[in-house]
């Protein structure tokens, strides 16, 4: 089953490496001309044989970004002694810095304080195949302490398809799979909502109903930071780039979310916008470096020029391990269990 295959920068203010104990990444906001933030690290799997969700955990990045980050790692039991890639380095989405927006394609939540020089990133789990999360600009509607959970009847025939019962509601409390918090989205009936997790697995992945789902700490956080009618919206951009104020040209390619159960993320072919020809194409561009990418799908930036200045002046060198397209080559391992009766 190929639908769990989807599976340098301004300084964090909260640093990834060495933490023994991580709270939520962030990033301070860069100029409006600049969308470069934050600085991968890297982690050495202990010998504890612990699944790689506890190092996404760990370091508040979702579990399909680390798979696309370290192609070919066991996902329920990392070899010891690998060293793992952090993705901690992004490219903001291009759309507007307001409020909260999600992009569905790589699995994140950004989320910018009113009057604060800040954003903040959350891993995300998101709809699975055939209840995906729609693209919408909206807000939140309703803050929901300790909520219940009445599932709708689409979600019913699911169920029952799989021959399971669902009560009409659940109560709040533990068993609850949408934790103890949630945030309604005021978009078409309000069935949509950003909330919390009664599970250890599943963040960074296709496995809800259609609801945005955090960490428990992460939903916490935002529930207590984010009021009533703030902005919302859902994006799907799997391909990100950016001209930086010094010239440098970055591409971050994402595996595009499956449209059947057919699809290979990993091979699928990605649609690209006018504006993203138009960059690719640029002379500016390296086409091998942005083909290796496109075909790599880290969902990482990488340096696609030499760092060329904006001011016209000669090309400023850059170093050429960063963009060395061998480095990009490999490719992600699957996921085939599919953890589902999410909401």
């Amino acid at each position: 089953m190929k639908l769990f295959y989807r599976f340098a920068g301004i300084s964090v203010l909260t640093f990834l490496a060495g933490m023994h104990c991580a709270s939520a990444t962030e990033y301070p906001l860069p100029p409006e001309n600049s969308r470069l933030i934050g600085e991968n690290t890297t982690w050495v799997v202990p010998d504890d044989r612990q699944p790689l969700e506890s190092v996404a955990k760990k370091y508040k990045v979702g579990l399909l970004g680390l798979l696309e980050a370290n192609p070919g790692t066991d996902p329920w039991l990392p070899k010891p002694g690998t060293q793992l890639t952090i993705p901690a380095q992004m490219l903001l989405p291009d759309t507007k810095r307001e409020g909260i927006v999600v992009n569905v394609a790589e699995l994140r939540l950004y989320y910018y304080p009113k009057d604060e020089n800040k954003v903040i990133v959350y891993p995300i789990g998101i709809g699975q195949l055939g209840a995906n999360t729609p693209a919408m600009v909206t807000s939140i509607s309703q803050k929901i302490p300790n909520p219940t959970w009445t599932p709708t009847p689409n979600i019913r025939k699911r169920y029952a398809a799989e021959g399971k019962s669902l009560p009409v509601t659940v109560p709040a409390g533990p068993d609850n799979p949408m934790g103890l918090y949630a945030l309604r989205l005021a978009y078409g009936k309000q069935h949509y909502l950003i909330h919390g997790t009664n599970a250890d697995f599943g963040i960074g992945m296709r496995v809800s109903s259609g609801c945005i789902r955090l960490r428990p700490d992460d939903i916490e956080a935002l529930f207590n930071s984010v009021p009533k009618g703030t902005r919302v919206q859902i994006i799907n951009q799997p391909v990100k780039y950016a001209v930086e104020p010094d010239g440098k040209r970055y591409l971050e390619v994402h595996q595009p979310l499956s449209h059947s159960e057919n699809d290979d993320p990993q091979t699928m072919p990605i649609a690209l916008t006018a504006a993203a020809k138009k960059f690719i194409n640029s002379d500016a561009s390296d086409r091998a470096v942005i083909k290796a990418a496109i075909e790599r799908r880290a969902g990482m930036p990488v340096l696609v020029n030499e760092g060329e200045k904006v001011t016209g002046d000669s090309p400023v060198p850059v170093n050429e391990a960063q963009r060395d397209p061998a480095a990009l080559k490999g490719n992600a391992a699957p996921i085939t269990k599919a953890g589902k009766g999410s909401a």
